[in-house]
């Protein structure tokens, strides 16, 4: 089974969302196709893994359970080396932050 179904089920509990909510905010009619997408019976269209990130607060590479960095975000191109120690320290917390918000 891909990364990806085990994945929504992993950040739908993370969230305390049950399947109902979950189909709700991502177009399906009842649970029943939340069950069947989690256990990996349905292929899903890139729309609706979009959807499902969107829904689960999260990005869709890290949805699909991909390591690669993005090359068209922020991260792709942030080092570190041109920041002292505490301005570090800040990014750090501000991250962490935003992390927080998006639970």
């Amino acid at each position: 089974m891909l990364a990806l179904y085990k994945n929504i089920k992993k950040r739908r509990l993370e969230l305390k969302m049950s399947q109902d909510q979950l189909a709700a905010m991502t177009g399906y009619k009842d649970r029943s196709s939340i069950t069947k997408i989690e256990k990996g019976e349905v292929d899903l269209a890139e729309s609706k893994i979009r959807e499902f990130a969107k829904a689960l607060k999260i990005s869709p590479q890290e949805l699909m359970g991909w390591d690669e960095v993005d090359p068209n975000t922020i991260a792709a191109h942030f080092d570190g080396s041109e920041f002292t120690e505490d301005e570090l320290d800040e990014i750090r917390q501000f991250a962490e932050f935003v992390k927080n918000k998006r639970k």
